[in-house]
Parts: structure tokens; sequence; C-alpha cells
């Protein structure tokens, strides 16, 4: 089952279909949930080994052991086809290609052997950033900026996605492939990231977790006029055009 969310007459519609061919996709729909977005940093495996030497160097010393978290607030949700509009004088902008984790009961305090039943479904997330800097504390300028954040078109029901620790995704920019993973490249798993982010902040039906996203090389830098998509097998597509601030 497939849950998306549109507006009409000023008034946000919830409404399910049972394949993707019955969404219209021709308008944007709003972003495909409306509760609270936590993402999980340095959560992608080639990432993590591109930056472990730093890691090790002062002021770190060491690497971290928990996972690192950072928030894209509500001014940067989108919906498909909604657009993205980066600025034109802070630098290179990236795509982030990501899984994005739908709670659907609260969950407080879970553990990883139960952290799945609080899985609601799976939606696509395009976590767009600046260059970042500082990946033990994110920057809030480079992660929230409006319209940093494209969630949809749909959550698909986790009942329907068997495999979601193991899905192929691909990211396009104007119908070139340019990037391609999994989400088998995770360092925490689903049940890992639950269960640590329920340990000190409670979870409600409709927040989403955005599990990690690649190293951001010039392969995901976006500008004005591109179209990106990111396709998550077994889920769908994530369409929305670029433009200048």
């Amino acid at each position: 089952m497939l849950h998306y969310k549109t507006k009409k007459n000023d008034q946000v519609i919830n409404l399910q279909a049972q394949a993707a061919f019955e969404v219209p996709l021709e308008n944007s729909l709003l972003p495909a949930v409306s509760g609270a977005v936590i993402g999980v940093a340095l959560n992608d495996k080639t990432l993590y080994q591109s930056l472990e030497k730093q890691f090790n160097e002062k002021p770190h010393v060491s690497p971290p052991k928990t996972p690192v978290l950072h928030i894209k607030t509500d001014n940067t949700h989108i919906g498909y086809g909604d657009t993205i509009r980066i600025p034109s004088d802070m630098g290179a902008v990236f795509s982030g290609p990501s899984l994005g984790i739908v709670i659907g009961k609260k969950a407080c305090r879970v553990t990883e052997e139960s952290a799945l039943d609080y899985v609601q479904g799976y939606t696509i997330v395009n976590e767009v950033s600046l260059a970042e800097t500082s990946f033990y504390r994110p920057a809030v300028k480079a992660k929230c900026r409006d319209t940093f954040c494209p969630i949809g078109p749909w959550v698909m029901d986790a009942a329907d996605v068997e495999t979601p620790q193991n899905l192929a995704i691909k990211t396009y920019i104007n119908d070139t492939l340019c990037h391609e993973t999994s989400t088998n490249q995770m360092i925490h798993s689903i049940e890992q990231v639950i269960a640590y982010i329920s340990s000190f902040i409670t979870l409600e039906a409709g927040d989403m977790i955005i599990a990690g996203t690649p190293l951001r090389t010039e392969s995901l830098e976006i500008k004005a006029d591109d179209v990106v998509m990111v396709e998550i097998e077994k889920i769908g597509r994530l369409v929305n055009p670029v433009a200048a601030e």
C-alpha cells in the first residue's frame, strides 16, 4: 500500500493507492510525511572511510562511536515535483539520496529486536546540502535551507518492502545516471538507528529518520536548471527540478 498527501481547496488530503500507477504525478504532491525529520550523518561506509584518517587526528582524536544526528527543519520539506532552490553564492550544492524510515507508532526506548515493529514504511529522501566541513556537528546553514529536503512521492508500507537493508539507490541528474549506492552500505542498521534515537527522543507516528547519505562527490552536485531524480528499488522515484534562489 502507498500513502501520499495532496492539497485540495487548501485542505491536506491523505490518500492511499495499491500501486504506483494509481498516483497522479502530473502535479506536485506534498511531502510524504508531516512529522519531525531526523538525519543520521556518517552512516555510509564509503563516506566514513574517506574521513577515517581525520577522525584519528586533532581535535577529534577518535572516530564517533554512536550515530551522529542532525535535523531537517519544516522549511526544508518539499514534495515530488516541487522545486529545489539553491543559492548562487554559497558554493557547491549536493544531492543526498537516502532511504526514509517512517515511524508508525510512538517509540520510546525501544530495543533493536523490536525496532522494526515501530516502522510504518519507507520513502525516498533527497537530503540536499551545501558542502560539509564538520561531520561531528553538521552545520545548520548547510542542511536547513529552504527546500533542501524533498520527501516522497509516497510512503510504502513496511510489509511491501521485504529487504529494506538491501535496496539499490540510484541518482539521476537530467536523466543521466550519476550515482549508485545501496542501503547495505549503512554502518548502523535500521534497527540500531531507531533504538539509539528512541533512547532519548520519543518518536511519534509520522516522524521520519533519514538513514544516511553517501559521500558527496562532484557526481552528486546539482545546479540551477537541473532535474534530479532519486530512485530506490521497490519504492519508486522522487523527481525535483532545481532553480536558483
